[in-house]
């Protein structure tokens, strides 16, 4: 009898040893389970913060229609707009600018010893072929109305998308901006980095609607341009500067004679 007990005992405790066992064995899945669901999630949200703050960063990316990166600093808005293929836009991130002093356009021209130039002839708006449009002599340096570039297909923009540029673009196409209600931005390429990078600074604070160029054509060191309205300033002086190029977009973002949105 003694033999059959001690048989039940031992096989009780082999069963009991193995339903330990497989519970060990379910418990180490469901901890690894658990593990691995963690390091997905946080792989997940890693990737959310580098996207989320890769909107600010100059290393950042994206792409414009023809294939060519640019740094997300440079507020390039291709839904209207197109950047002509080699065209180089301006990635450095603009000085902080101080807080404006002068927001009433005529007091901060006068300030700054800058000319407006306002309400002026409309030069015309015939849609034309060439960017660059050779035969089209402008009255106003740089130009603020006139015949300008059409489109380069059925389906594509003549017009210059809203953004920074490092070089000058073509002529034709942010005249057309212009009629799209955009303003532009021009200043020397001859003025020093610290200069440029204060303008930037303004730019990047509102750039929808805003269009930033190097201008090496211009008498002026810097100007500001919108359709029939502009305002030149022979030197750069700073704040006072700054103060005019603000007020001016405020004035005149938006005002051409064909509405196109200035946030897509």
């Amino acid at each position: 009898m003694s033999g059959r007990k001690e048989e039940r005992e031992r096989l009780r405790e082999e069963r009991l040893a193995a339903q330990r066992a497989a519970q060990s064995s379910d418990k180490r899945r469901l901890y690894l389970g658990y593990a691995v669901a963690g390091l997905i999630a946080a792989a997940i949200l890693a990737g959310l913060v580098v996207v989320i703050a890769g909107g600010n960063s100059g290393d950042e990316t994206g792409v414009d229609s023809e294939g060519n990166a640019f740094p997300e600093l440079a507020f390039v808005n291709e839904e209207i707009g197109v950047v002509p293929d080699g065209l180089e836009v301006d990635g450095r991130e603009g000085t902080e600018p101080p807080a404006q002093e002068n927001a009433v356009l005529e007091d901060a021209a006068d300030a700054a010893g800058c000319e407006l130039q306002l309400d002026l002839e409309d030069e015309g708006n015939t849609h034309l072929n060439d960017p660059d449009v050779p035969n089209v002599k402008y009255k106003t340096d740089p130009p603020t109305s006139g015949d300008h570039f059409g489109s380069g297909s059925e389906t594509a923009s003549g017009a210059l998308a809203d953004g920074a540029y490092a070089e000058f673009p073509p002529v034709g196409r942010f005249v057309h901006s212009m009629e799209h209600g955009r303003v532009i931005i021009h200043y020397s390429p001859d003025l020093p980095e610290e200069d440029q990078l204060a303008i930037k600074g303004v730019f990047d604070e509102s750039p929808s609607g805003v269009i930033m160029v190097p201008n090496p054509e211009m008498d002026s060191e810097v100007a500001v341009a919108a359709w029939t309205q502009l305002v030149t300033c022979d030197s750069y002086e700073g704040l006072p500067t700054l103060d005019v190029i603000r007020s001016f977009r405020d004035v005149y973002r938006g005002q051409g004679p064909e509405y196109f949105p200035l946030n897509v």
